[in-house]
């Protein structure tokens, strides 16, 4: 997920959503939505990554990884199917990945994963109100998601962002649907 640019940008890519944002704690993070090109680092971070984050965000074991996860994870319309990744600017390494898929009525699923060295600094925060600002502008108006019920950063994410309208707990897994709202998504207060 390095920072440099493509040679040529994929077919609707918005080029007004890359930034590069400060975090809590200082570090600055640059904030882009994915390139095809993004597919081989996504799966070695996939592979990579440690159990527990694996569990968490793929609610169990992760998909195997193959060439045809990887095209589906980074090939994208960049409307009804969106995605951000946040990478190091001195490193140039990603560092999360955000995204949403849309479902039904207005909504869409979300998923963010974050590494440990950068997480609970305000960078998934910051990756759901872009992922927001952008569901809005292709007419989606609710987030929906599943979690691990005992995952605490992620009930705390949800609780910080508000506009909770439906959360149940079943067998350990909490699903959400959360209102989205222009003010807060352009990191308005409400």
């Amino acid at each position: 997920m390095d920072a440099r640019c493509p040679e040529r940008l994929p077919t609707g890519y918005p080029e007004d959503y890359p930034r590069t944002v400060r975090l809590r704690d200082g570090r600055h993070v640059l904030i882009r939505p994915i390139w095809p090109s993004d597919a081989p680092e996504l799966g070695r971070a996939i592979k990579a990554a440690d159990p527990d984050t694996l569990r968490r965000r793929f609610l169990g074991g992760p998909p195997p990884v193959t060439p045809a996860l990887l095209s589906y994870l980074t090939e994208i319309d960049y409307q009804h199917r969106f995605a951000l990744v946040a990478i190091d600017p001195a490193t140039g390494a990603g560092v999360a990945i955000a995204r949403y898929e849309q479902a039904s009525g207005g909504a869409a699923e979300i998923a963010v994963v974050v590494v440990p060295a950068w997480r609970r600094v305000g960078l998934a925060t910051e990756l759901i109100a872009l992922l927001a600002e952008a569901a809005l502008a292709h007419g989606i108006s609710t987030f929906t998601a599943s979690y691990v019920a005992e995952n605490r950063p992620v009930a705390a994410l949800v609780k910080e962002a508000g506009g909770l309208s439906g959360q149940v707990i079943r067998q350990g897994i909490a699903e959400f649907s959360i209102a989205l709202e222009r003010n807060r998504a352009a990191g308005q207060e409400a």
